[in-house]
């Protein structure tokens, strides 16, 4: 073991710029405790002034100190490291003291023995404090000195030895409504910077999930289309209101970051009461300072404020989120975000990186961060539950390669009533929407506790953009012009669990583009429907007298939450023992490449017919044939023989 090592009295001069060459205050209230037991070195010392910088010497090595604006003080931890009974303080003026260590516990026993090579494990450009660094925390990036940091959360995030207290004394507590957004945009402009540029605040984005004009900026801004509200043309005041801005449309010159709404996420009284006030921005209408003091990470009432609200009303767009979601604590309803259970947050699968969040539905166009790509996978929490090893039964864990976690898991959606129809001619009333009866609502058909549509999805969607030629994608089978189709097949794919819906919508007559209707004309002025398509006809550069049609559309919308308790999952029998949940042998692919009688004669002569488990084992389980011996595609992951 090295003897200790002995504090060289060494003064190391900082050189500051000419204009900040000033004299400084002593340096005072100098306090360096060292705690045995944990072998580490703790501290503080103020000057007057608080502008320049002060520097430890320690064990021959160098520390910088952090400043915090709250205590006016500046702080190092050190540890764990080998004791020495005094230390060094330098201020960048060149002022130095000497200083008693006062020690809990016999110090002087921890004899130094080398002090090790620095690692930054985190990647935050701070090294290890357990090697002689500053980093607190080297496995957490957003612990490091100088990092924002969280009140009451038990977490040192700026590495000053506490943990912020959320009392009158912290930053938030002084401010008021009045001063918003100005107060936010003072300390967290960078995060204001980040939030303008992501898909929650632009409504547009790149979209390399779609296969209809890659590599165009796609959103509801501007040229998506779907079968509930069509588009957002000639309605921003009602579309526009769950978007996370004070107003102004994001692609209004005139809109900088001011009108970004930070109180939307980030504090649920405000969010829940928001609403489009009479001089056209969004707010509430009795602000209160508490909305700006209590600020928080999104709750999931921020969220669904918004989310669970899509397309008119609650629950009536997604089909499997409901504001009830917020506060459930039925885990049949939700095991995840069960209040009483896990009580998971939406961030917790929608991850956020620098105001960009990952997931999104099969019908949703932009991708918000082109670089973590849009797939939430289950197994990330579910670990190993995506292998042939990861479920208690084989049989489950052959279905994994090519059935998502959600076919087996939400056996049902909507237990909130969502919209499985939408008729623009029909007010909500049911009366013809001639303008006659005012302003209203489509007429809509709601429905509960419904069985997903199931399709093979490889994670590519056919989503329609204003001004394509719908009869490029019309459905002859359904008789339905589509606004989104999951891509994928029986051997493309997974096999996911979607909601299916219908819309009776416009569409030009010469040349089959989906109108988008004039929502505000319909919603807010007269309720006839004529008028609302003309309007929408001129909106978008046609005549207002071009000729049209009704049609009916249809979208597929990925199903991912209301997952139950895992004893709701289904069972085999579920999908293979009848085809009222499922076709497995008609439209989802599994069909025989022939007739029974002909793909089993080929190598068995004339036998007894048999039940499908029985010859299904017999063929996979027992002689490993690959599926293609009787069916039109293959499993190859399962390395089965081939024919």
């Amino acid at each position: 073991m090295y003897r200790k090592l002995l504090l060289l009295a060494a003064v190391i001069l900082v050189q500051l710029p000419l204009s900040s060459v000033t004299a400084f205050a002593e340096i005072e209230d100098v306090r360096a405790t060292w705690e045995q037991k944990k072998d580490k070195l703790r501290v503080s010392a103020k000057d007057e002034q608080a502008n320049g910088s002060m520097t430890v010497l320690y064990n021959g090595q160098e520390y910088p100190m952090t400043y915090n604006t709250r205590r006016e003080q500046y702080f190092l931890t050190l540890g764990p490291i080998c004791y020495d009974n005094s230390v060094t303080i330098v201020s960048s003026s060149g002022e130095s003291l000497t200083h008693s260590v006062r020690t809990k516990g016999d110090g002087s026993s921890n004899e130094c023995v080398g002090i090790p090579v620095c690692q930054d494990t985190d990647g935050d450009g701070f090294t290890d404090s357990a090697c002689g660094g500053q980093d607190c925390n080297d496995s957490d990036p957003l612990s490091y000195p100088g990092a924002e940091e969280v009140c009451d959360d038990t977490i040192d995030q700026d590495c000053n030895g506490t943990d912020l207290i959320c009392d009158p004394d912290t930053p938030h507590a002084g401010l008021t409504f009045a001063e918003y957004p100005d107060n936010c945009l003072s300390c967290h402009y960078t995060e204001a910077l980040e939030m303008q540029n992501s898909t929650h605040y632009r409504w547009v984005g790149e979209t390399p999930d779609m296969v209809n004009n890659q590599g165009t900026l796609q959103g509801k801004l501007t040229n998506a289309v779907n079968s509930y509200c069509i588009n957002i043309e000639g309605d921003w005041p009602v579309c526009g209101s769950c978007h996370v801005g004070r107003g102004k449309k994001p692609n209004d010159t005139s809109a900088g970051l001011e009108n970004i709404d930070c109180l939307v996420c980030h504090n649920e009284e405000y969010s829940t009461s928001r609403i489009r006030l009479a001089d056209g921005s969004m707010g509430v209408l009795a602000p209160t300072d508490s909305m700006v003091r209590n600020i928080n990470a999104p709750t999931r009432a921020n969220c669904l404020t918004c989310h669970a609200k899509a397309g008119g009303g609650d629950g009536v767009k997604r089909g499997d989120l409901s504001l009830a979601t917020a506060h459930n604590s039925d885990p049949d309803f939700d095991v995840h975000m069960n209040s009483n259970g896990s009580d998971l947050s939406c961030q917790r699968c929608h991850i956020f990186e620098n105001h960009l969040v990952i997931g999104k539905g099969s019908d949703l166009r932009p991708t918000d961060d082109v670089n973590r790509g849009a797939e939430i996978r289950c197994s990330t929490c579910h670990t190993n539950k995506e292998s042939l090893s990861g479920h208690d039964s084989s049989t489950i864990g052959r279905h994994v390669a090519r059935v998502a976690c959600q076919t087996c898991h939400i056996p049902t959606y909507a237990k909130v009533a969502t919209e499985v129809y939408r008729d623009w001619q029909v007010n909500i009333n049911g009366q013809p929407a001639d303008g006659s009866s005012g302003a209203s609502h489509p007429y809509s058909t709601k429905e509960a506790n419904l069985i997903p549509e199931y399709k093979f999805w490889n994670r590519l969607s056919d989503n329609y953009l204003l001004g394509d030629d719908a009869s490029l994608t019309y459905d002859a089978a359904k008789g339905t012009y589509p606004t989104s189709r999951p891509l994928g097949d029986v051997q493309d794919g997974k096999l996911y669990a979607f909601k299916y819906k219908t819309a009776n919508q416009p569409m030009t007559a010469v040349d089959s583009r989906l109108i988008a209707l004039d929502t505000w004309e319909y919603l807010k002025v007269s309720g006839d429907a004529d008028k609302s398509v003309r309007n929408g006809l001129v909106n978008t550069g046609y005549s207002a007298d071009e000729p049209y049609t009704w049609v009916l559309t249809d979208t597929y919308q990925m199903l991912n939450h209301g997952v139950p308790d895992s004893s709701s999952a289904l069972q085999c029998s579920s999908c293979h023992g009848s085809t009222s949940r499922m076709d497995l042998q008609g439209e989802l692919g599994y069909q025989l490449k022939g007739s029974r009688s002909v793909v089993c004669y080929q190598c068995h002569g004339s036998e007894d017919n048999k039940p499908f488990v029985t010859i299904h084992d017999k063929h996979v389980k027992d002689k490993g044939y690959d599926c293609s011996w009787c069916h039109s595609f293959s499993r190859p992951e399962r390395n089965l023989r081939m024919p």
